[in-house]
């Protein structure tokens, strides 16, 4: 759990600032869950050039509650949270200075994002909050007031969560939340997670992950991992101590990110190497009248393929569907082993390129569109879905036809301006995993908004 927090002071010598404005957003890594927000009389002047920053004023400050009367609050909605600040050392040394005026000692763990992002989101011109925040497409209203200011680091950290592909965040955090000893520990986890599509992590009490898996209802399949009494069930009821999650909103991001995140943390109990998730690939060959023949064969990463299919029964019958979509040949589809015209040219569904009746350039067109949209083969596009939010969607970048990341965004602006869209991706593999993920999804999955984008940008 994260306390994200933003205070404007009256400025003055160290240590001597008072609070004049204090935002709290407790935020459990998905959404914010409490909030409290408020002016604060510093009982001391301000400084003319924070009046002019802020906007604040002693005027607007004189009925104000003073800091006791809100630190019993302050203490409340950061209990068990780690404090995430933007420049986190001066909000937190602030709190501290503060606390310790009334003789109470106040400790947290703490999180900047000026850091973070630094690690995450390398060569930004600006680390400030707002030039960061801008050049990453984040809303940002009433700057240097705390409330805008808090927000803005909310989405930020949101950011940074997703960006953290190593979840060095989320496994420092479990390591360093408080343990209670509890009863009935599973049906706890599993009453707190998420009725939603998303990636889940089974921690162990040292914050190491033991177990990565996804679900398009995670409450749902937790309970499955905790009913069900197989061997490795049981281990991980024994182990698990802490479950953390991060919502998705998309499927198709569920299975990236757990293909991704298995092959780079090697759970204890995942396999150590997933089987591939394909066996059967589709090719293409001219043939000696220069029509386009595709074919069904394994798949073998020494050749090139148009796109991959989980098993050779699936691959079939995707290839009768596009023969009819397409009016393709059933001969040069691999699907009639007839010596003359095949069936379909019989009932007029071919055209005839079984028996040279059709021309080579229109055939061969109508078998391009079919490789072009399963192939992102030196295209460059954007894939668009649901995101975790209503007002929001999530994005997968394709460039040169490999696969770079995914993000979220919120406005049209953010995908039109291919340098911030770039910035708010999260670097992923491209393997062949992944490729055949984005593929036999898209194929299935008629939502899911394809976007080209120019060669030259």
């Amino acid at each position: 759990m994260y306390a994200i927090i933003d205070i404007e002071t009256t400025g003055g010598k160290y240590n001597e600032e008072g609070i004049t404005e204090i935002a709290i957003y407790k935020f459990d890594g998905h959404t914010v869950i409490d909030q409290f927000i408020s002016l604060v009389n510093p009982e001391k002047p301000i400084q003319p050039f924070v009046v002019n920053l802020t906007g604040i004023n002693s005027n607007m400050l004189r009925n104000a509650p003073k800091f006791y009367e809100v630190a019993k609050r302050i203490v409340e909605i950061t209990t068990d949270c780690i404090i995430v600040a933007h420049n986190a050392s001066f909000d937190y040394r602030i709190l501290r200075t503060e606390f310790s005026r009334l003789g109470f000692e106040f400790e947290r763990q703490s999180l900047c994002t000026v850091e973070l992002s630094k690690k995450l989101i390398p060569d930004q011109q600006s680390y400030s909050l707002g030039k960061l925040v801008r050049g990453l497409g984040i809303p940002l209203s009433d700057r240097h007031r705390a409330n805008g200011d808090a927000m803005a680091t909310v989405k930020l950290f949101q950011l940074l969560l997703t960006k953290d592909i190593d979840k060095n965040i989320i496994t420092e955090t479990v390591r360093n939340t408080p343990k209670r000893q509890i009863d009935n520990k599973l049906l706890n986890l599993i009453e707190v997670a998420p009725s939603a599509t998303g990636i889940y992590y089974m921690h162990r009490e040292d914050g190491t992950i033991i177990y990565i898996g996804k679900s398009k209802n995670i409450k749902k399949r937790l309970n499955q991992h905790f009913t069900n009494d197989n061997r490795k069930s049981k281990k991980i009821q024994e182990e698990i101590v802490s479950v953390t999650y991060e919502i998705t909103g998309s499927e198709l991001l569920a299975l990236l990110k757990e293909s991704e995140e298995i092959k780079r943390n090697k759970p204890k109990y995942n396999r150590a190497l997933r089987k591939t998730r394909f066996n059967q690939a589709l090719y293409q060959f001219t043939d000696e009248n220069g029509y386009i023949n595709l074919k069904v064969d394994k798949a073998d990463n020494r050749k090139k393929t148009i796109t991959t299919f989980a098993n050779r029964q699936q691959a079939k019958a995707f290839m009768h569907r596009w023969t009819e979509e397409y009016q393709l040949c059933q001969k040069l589809m691999g699907l009639d082993s007839s010596k003359s015209n095949c069936f379909n040219y019989s009932i007029k569904q071919c055209l005839g390129a079984c028996i040279q009746n059709e021309t080579v350039y229109e055939y061969n067109s109508r078998v391009q569109q079919l490789i072009t949209k399963n192939n992102f083969q030196n295209q460059n596009m954007i894939l668009v879905d649901k995101g975790r939010s209503i007002d929001e969607k999530s994005v997968i970048l394709i460039e040169d036809g490999q696969f770079k990341g995914m993000g979220y965004f919120n406005l049209n602006h953010q995908i039109q301006n291919i340098d911030i869209l770039r910035t708010i991706i999260t670097p992923m593999s491209d393997n062949r995993d992944a490729r055949h993920i984005i593929q036999s999804y898209t194929r299935t999955h008629k939502n899911i908004k394809m976007i080209k984008l120019q060669n030259n940008e």
